[in-house]
């Protein structure tokens, strides 16, 4: 695969939160954004954990619920979003072991993508540290991500080059804006209600006349 683009290591690639708890909390809930019937996670040990780790700021340290690789190393998480994201940075929290994944490529508006379709460029990539608390935020390129309705995160590989990768948080921050389709849909359910309103006053206006 190639790797041309920069790579981006903690000096300037990610940032520590200086932000207070509460203040994440709030800014990392595009969990509640996706699509989790539709979310597809590969190579995961255990049917559906990959679910799991998409959850609330104040639960990232639940260790006992946690995404594990099965066969090898790799993982790959398609996300689907109900609406359109602008992404502005992500966190990862794996554990302070070697079993913490060590770069992620990422993917926008692929779905269904697989290990085979990992080879063509990603739209970004970097180099991730262990952050076994969950406050390592890393910035993406808005420009490239400022529409996004589906999202792959690829795990290639962990630090400790062993055959399980182990993830216990994904956070997602960013804008969400309902699609357009969504906001007709709501113009629609709206619109109707009046009308039928305007349409029980006429008669009863002509019903009084008519009196």
């Amino acid at each position: 695969m190639s790797h041309n683009h920069p790579h981006h290591d903690c000096g300037g690639g990610c940032s520590h939160g200086t932000d207070s708890s509460s203040d994440l909390g709030v800014a990392y809930s595009l969990y509640a954004k996706i699509d989790l019937d539709k979310l597809q996670c590969l190579n995961e040990a255990v049917d559906g954990s990959g679910k799991k780790i998409f959850k609330p700021w104040h639960e990232r340290k639940t260790f006992d619920v946690y995404l594990e690789s099965d066969c090898d190393a790799e993982l790959l998480i398609n996300i689907p979003f109900t609406g359109n994201v602008k992404l502005k940075s992500f966190i990862i929290l794996g554990g302070d072991d070697d079993s913490h994944p060590s770069r992620v490529l990422l993917f926008k508006n692929r779905p269904s993508m697989n290990f085979d379709d990992t080879n063509c460029e990603p739209d970004q990539e970097l180099e991730l540290v262990k952050d076994p608390d969950g406050t390592v935020e890393y910035p993406t390129k808005i420009v490239k991500f400022s529409s996004v309705n589906h999202l792959t995160m690829f795990f290639p590989r962990n630090f400790g080059g062993t055959d399980t990768t182990r993830i216990y948080y994904i956070g997602l921050k960013g804008d969400f804006t309902e699609t357009q389709r969504d906001a007709i849909l709501i113009a629609n359910y709206e619109l109707t209600p009046q009308l039928a309103e305007h349409k029980n006053r006429l008669m009863e206006k002509m019903g009084h006349e008519i009196s």
